[in-house]
């Protein structure tokens, strides 16, 4: 038995998908369906079961009615929203909840893997997973990082199979629900199909307009660590998961502009919202990743933004918010 929690969403409805396709479909779907739409990113996939995300965190809470035999716990589930303002509800949904799951896992020694964030890095340079480089921005990046640190308590107390990924800027196929929190690869195509031309932020931070940079990375390669995470042996603890290369939103506007064959950029004011609390450079630092043994290559915007761009022109159903 497998569970997922945010198994409807974006990352976890590629993950199920990704588990179809290695023969599983013993598959506990963890989420909150109060915004129905997730429901299409599951509706090509196969799963033994579903429960909503407060029934489950209830039966951990007092260990009742989840099966036996789980092998893994993909905890994915969360809110993702950057500009969210009200922390009480953050740390409700992101550290609460999540530590429930941290010590029902650790109780009966089920390995889990969990999703963090590049958001705990904040403003800085340097993005390896060492305390003295985290610093978040916002509240989304504080829940976070939160969490991450009452994982590094606990495992300094009991050693556990216990992984945190911190993914950094993640793109691809089944992420329209998440309509403002979409990547910036869906935005750009959305805006091509209905305008013609895409709006990129002036420069800030010193960088020129669209030259802020992220470490952007396609779902598939985030699936690709997340699983190998569930079987190999690496140390517990926290690891980034990017490609390791920043690169400019204008070269993401460039690779949408070039399937496209049309179109322009234009270049918007910097929001004053977002002043102070924008990251406008990440880059994985993957050493840690790489020492524990994880190989595999990973897409940079040229490869994987025509991917994502052939996969939402087959489903326009996804473009849509």
């Amino acid at each position: 038995m497998i569970i997922v929690t945010g198994g409807a969403g974006f990352i976890g409805s590629n993950l199920v998908r990704a588990l179809n396709a290695r023969g599983r479909d013993d598959i506990l779907i963890v989420d909150n369906l109060h915004h129905g739409r997730k429901f299409r990113n599951l509706a090509d996939c196969q799963w033994l079961d579903y429960m909503d995300k407060d029934e489950f965190l209830e039966h951990i809470q007092w260990g009742t009615e989840v099966p036996d035999g789980i092998e893994v716990v993909f905890h994915l589930g969360a809110c993702t929203t950057t500009t969210e303002q009200d922390g009480r509800y953050l740390m409700r949904n992101n550290y609460s909840y999540s530590k429930a799951v941290l010590r029902y896992c650790m109780e009966r020694n089920i390995r889990l893997v969990y999703a963090s964030s590049a958001a705990v890095y904040g403003g800085g340079r340097k993005f390896a997973e060492v305390r003295e480089h985290e610093a978040p921005l916002n509240a989304y990046g504080f829940s976070k990082f939160a969490f991450d640190q009452h994982v590094r308590r606990q495992l300094a107390r009991k050693n556990a199979p216990v992984f945190g990924l911190r993914y950094f800027n993640v793109y691809g196929p089944r992420e329209s629900h998440k309509g403002a929190m979409a990547s910036v690869v869906w935005h750009f195509h959305r805006q091509m199909m209905q305008q013609g031309r895409m709006r990129l932020f002036r420069g800030s931070d010193g960088y020129a307009d669209g030259e802020q940079r992220r470490d952007f990375i396609h779902v598939d390669d985030v699936v690709n660590v997340t699983l190998w995470f569930a079987h190999h042996d690496a140390a517990p603890g926290i690891y980034n998961v990017g490609t390791g290369r920043s690169q400019t939103f204008n070269e993401v506007a460039r690779a949408v502009l070039s399937l496209h064959q049309r179109g322009e950029i234009e270049y918007i004011p910097f929001p004053d919202e977002l002043r102070g609390g924008y990251q406008s450079y990440t880059q994985a630092d993957l050493t840690r990743l790489r020492a524990a043994g994880y190989a595999g290559a990973f897409k940079g915007v040229e490869e994987g933004v025509p991917a994502y761009l052939d996969w939402l022109r087959a489903r326009p159903e996804f473009v849509a918010a």
